[in-house]
């Protein structure tokens, strides 16, 4: 075949194809130009509507799906709020959630009964109704990918109820950035709690190692290793593109800051805004010079989910009793959480059968869903505050234990390594240790120091944490979110 005839095969072949491409771009192009035009004449008929009753310069929206969930995220929501309503008195806020089972009212009650949080002037709740699309549940499989794209629906919801000209993502759904960015014509940023998926999930697969999201039975198969890790390649690259969307970003830690520069590429607009911690509540704890004399007790607080590992904890606890068998007073430890659904009870019930099978059954107490003024008894009582999650994105549990005088011992990453167990003027506040061997060689170490040396570490601690106060998020927030408004 001559080299013109291949040329004329080849163009018959792709000329149309590309002509094609080509249209079905500009197609898709003019359908999301006037899909954004439709959504702005539909926002603006939505404000003239609303403008005797509401008069406003300015409709500020947080996407928090699960605003009444009562944890970290949720008071970084209700901290945001409340600064920006100090700032920005005159204008709107609009929060998007799915409990539609609750009322407004039975929210923010719920949020000073949590978080001691009252809010300065009133607040719109959107409530949507297809929230269970972004359930973990509903995908059994490729997870990560269905709730994104789960989200992208429940994000379409929010935008048709309601248009705002500032949109902020405070709990992690980066799908919907691109949406109201591109379609809403908002301004958008979001705080970033954890990252959907990091270069360490990554490597857990690259590695085949077993973890709770990596099952065993994928490890052992290559193929499947194989086919998992490219499609977590893919969906990195799909959380990249959207999360590059935003016009301001915010992380609560260097580790999750190092992540998110990584897969976002977002050098310029990133922020670390450390979550804001109760930490003055727990700082009221009298410091006394000697904790519970008679018995030394170990004080894990962390929810019963998988992550926390807590039968690392039991078996390190174990070590630790053979390691100090002739003592005449044996430490006891006390592992406090809550228990959110069947799941976690069935969970719990593991660890006890964990606890008997090693023979610690006695010196174990489980502590669930217990008032806070019970676990801060607990933790004036306790020598050691124990976490043992790996790659903590941050860790307000980590700085609680500090704050209440507990000597603190977490696991050597992520945000305790980088952020929190840091020297404090040069000197210790706390220890970081990594597997079973290490957990129950230093907390034979902290029972073995002096009591001058334990509340010497104990007040550095104590110092060291104020940092983390809701008065320093507050002011570092309406710093970083400051270009949103200009």
């Amino acid at each position: 075949m001559s080299a013109w005839r291949f040329f004329r095969l080849l163009s018959t072949l792709f000329i149309p194809t590309m002509v094609a491409s080509g249209i079905l771009c500009i197609c898709v192009l003019i359908l999301l130009i006037g899909l954004r035009l439709w959504i702005r004449q539909r926002a603006i008929r939505q404000l003239r509507s609303r403008i005797e009753e509401v008069k406003r310069s300015l409709i500020i929206a947080f996407f928090h799906p699960y605003c009444s969930a009562g944890g970290g995220g949720e008071r970084v929501l209700w901290c945001s709020l409340r600064a920006l309503q100090k700032k920005y008195p005159d204008a709107t806020y609009i929060v998007y959630t799915g409990d539609s089972d609750v009322t407004a009212e039975n929210i923010l009650e719920g949020a000073y009964r949590r978080f001691n949080i009252r809010l300065n002037q009133p607040v719109n709740f959107v409530f949507l109704k297809q929230r269970y699309l972004v359930e973990a549940s509903l995908y059994p499989h490729f997870t990560l990918l269905g709730q994104s794209l789960g989200s992208l629906f429940l994000g379409w919801e929010a935008l048709m109820k309601c248009v705002p000209d500032v949109y902020i993502d405070s709990m992690g759904y980066a799908f919907t950035l691109p949406l109201f960015k591109y379609l809403g014509g908002c301004r958008v940023g979001c705080y970033v709690h954890y990252p959907t998926i990091s270069t360490d999930m990554l490597s857990v697969v690259r590695n085949q190692n077993v973890n709770f999201n990596n099952a065993a039975i994928i490890t052992k198969n290559p193929l499947l290793s194989k086919l998992k890790l490219v499609y977590y390649y893919f969906f990195a690259f799909l959380y990249g593109l959207v999360g590059s969307c935003s016009d301001i970003v915010m992380v609560n830690s260097s580790w999750t800051l190092n992540h998110i520069l990584s897969l976002w590429h977002c050098n310029d607009c990133t922020y670390v805004v450390y979550p804001p911690c109760d930490v003055q509540t727990f700082l009221d704890i009298p410091l006394h010079e000697e904790k519970n004399a008679v018995e030394q007790t170990i004080v894990s607080v962390n929810q019963f989910r998988p992550e926390k590992d807590h039968s690392l904890q039991i078996r390190a606890f174990a070590k630790l009793l053979e390691k100090i068998a002739g003592q005449q007073v044996l430490p006891k430890l006390i592992l406090i959480g809550g228990c959110r659904n069947h799941e976690d009870d069935r969970r719990v019930n593991q660890l006890k059968e964990l606890c008997q099978k090693l023979g610690v059954e006695k010196r174990v107490d489980f502590k669930v869903n217990i008032p806070f003024a019970e676990l801060k008894k607990y933790l004036a009582d306790a020598t050691i505050g124990l976490h043992t999650m790996w790659n903590e994105h941050f860790g307000i549990g980590v700085v609680e234990c500090m704050a209440a005088g507990t000597i603190i011992l977490a696991h050597n990453s992520g945000g305790p390594k980088l952020d929190i167990v840091v020297p404090y003027d040069g000197n210790t506040t706390g220890f970081l240790a990594e597997n079973e061997d290490s957990y129950a060689e230093t907390m034979a170490h902290i029972f073995s120091l002096s009591p001058a040396k334990r509340i010497e570490i104990r007040q550095n601690a104590r110092q060291s944490v104020r940092r983390f106060a809701e008065q320093e998020f507050e002011e570092a927030f309406l710093l970083s979110v400051e270009q949103l408004f200009k």
